[in-house]
């Protein structure tokens, strides 16, 4: 089978060689996608990585020889057009940091929908860092607070859409906050849009840490 013109490259790195396959087997199904090879753990990662050359390579964050966080911070010196998504079921939030500060360009966990996993390899392709919803909330959460600016807030949102950011830097998915506040999905992913918008944020994990510091948690 010929190689999308435009699919993003991906190599994925798990020492559970079930795991590895699944993900890669799911993957290479999704559009968009080439899945170019497959890695047991942090150097041989390095060494495909550097043979292959991925768009994107999805690292396990705990492995023998070498782990994840390790892997990234080599990797973004040998390879720095490559793209790396941490996908683990850590969500400790030193993890996080630690994979962000080597050069992550995302920290996602292993629960999460094919087609979710699929859409944050392409935006990290396209240079957008993806958290987790709940990583991102426990981020927030571990950093200090600067005093709030409750009337800059309130000029902005509306009492609703503050309620939905609050929920949004907990957590909570949209079907979550939908459920806690009586909504339809699509209502509270419209409220969403608009205080991306409305606060100049990129995505939820922006969000999160802009309701940390106006106080919000």
């Amino acid at each position: 089978m010929s190689e999308e013109p435009t699919a993003v490259r991906v190599l994925v790195v798990d020492d559970q060689q079930l795991i590895r396959e699944g993900i890669a087997s799911l993957l290479s199904i999704r559009a968009g996608i080439t899945v170019v090879g497959t890695a047991a753990d942090g150097r041989q990662a390095l060494a495909k990585a550097v043979e292959l050359r991925p768009d994107v390579v999805l690292m396990d964050v705990r492995m023998p020889e070498l782990d994840g966080v390790q892997a990234v911070a080599v990797l973004r010196g040998r390879v720095p057009e490559c793209r790396v998504v941490m996908l683990t079921t850590f969500d400790d939030e030193q993890y996080v940091f630690q994979a962000l500060r080597a050069g992550a360009s995302g920290y996602l966990l292993k629960d999460l929908p094919a087609e979710e996993l699929a859409q944050a390899i392409r935006l990290a392709h396209a240079g957008v860092t993806q958290l987790d919803a709940s990583v991102a909330g426990r981020l927030a959460a571990s950093l200090p607070a600067p005093a709030p600016e409750p009337a800059q807030l309130a000029a902005t949102l509306s009492p609703r859409e503050i309620d939905i950011l609050r929920l949004v830097a907990s957590g909570r998915t949209n079907r979550e906050i939908a459920a806690q506040l009586y909504l339809s999905e699509g209502t509270v992913k419209n409220h969403v849009s608009r205080i991306l918008s409305r606060l100049s944020l990129r995505d939820r994990t922006q969000a999160a840490l802009r309701a940390r510091d106006l106080g919000l948690l």
